[in-house]
């Protein structure tokens, strides 16, 4: 499990020094300062929701896309608790960001740059490939690698481009991620609010048998 850092060093490590920059081939992209991100005329942005809206049992997951165990969650966990209850509407599934770093940010700007329709496939396919986009740490290859992983998912640059210069999307985005951890006393990832009550990460089999109980079945 990855532990949380400190909301307030989170956004000194994402804003860098009041501005941070994104590159593709060489070519500069204007900077996104989201110093701002903490003020009241931000809207937070809004969940990303899978799964039966009136579901009988509400699971919110709070993930970092840099985080390995949350990698390992969606690469196992999630793909049988889908299969088996939110593709069955016996929950509704709730994927939250968190950021420890600028590079799980412009991975949640490309995650939301395909819209609502997209947004779960580009989750799978960034934690799927966390390993190969992360590579060697540097900003410069991080960002050109999530750009493949939108492209795959069939997105061009233009539009890619338009979401990583998006200024108010990274601070609503940060926002939410400041509001809700706070509100959910979050201090780890991967975390999970099920019906109101926080827990760790779990396995399959606990993660079945906590729904079912909380099912009724």
């Amino acid at each position: 499990m990855t532990r949380f850092l400190p909301l307030l060093l989170a956004a000194l490590l994402l804003i860098g020094g009041g501005v941070y920059y994104m590159s593709q081939n060489n070519g500069s992209v204007p900077g996104v300062s989201i110093a701002g991100a903490q003020d009241a005329d931000v809207e937070p942005a809004p969940d990303m929701v899978m799964g039966d809206e009136n579901a009988p049992v509400t699971v919110i997951e709070y993930a970092s896309f840099t985080c390995p165990h949350c990698a390992n969650f969606h690469d196992t966990v999630f793909k049988e608790l889908k299969k088996n209850y939110i593709d069955t509407g016996k929950i509704k599934f709730v994927h939250r960001e968190v950021y420890f770093d600028r590079f799980g940010l412009w991975a949640g700007m490309i995650a939301r740059c395909g819209g609502e329709d997209r947004y779960f496939g580009l989750t799978n396919l960034i934690y799927a490939g966390q390993e190969e986009w992360i590579g060697d740490g540097d900003p410069g290859n991080i960002l050109a690698n999530l750009r493949k992983l939108g492209r795959t998912a069939g997105m061009n640059d233009e539009q890619m481009d338009a979401c990583l210069q998006d200024e108010a999307m990274a601070q609503s985005m940060v926002a939410a991620y400041q509001k809700n951890a706070t509100a959910d006393e979050i201090n780890a990832t991967p975390s999970f609010v099920i019906d109101g009550e926080t827990y760790s990460n779990m396995s399959y089999e606990e993660f079945a048998k906590l729904i079912d109980e909380k099912l009724g079945s």
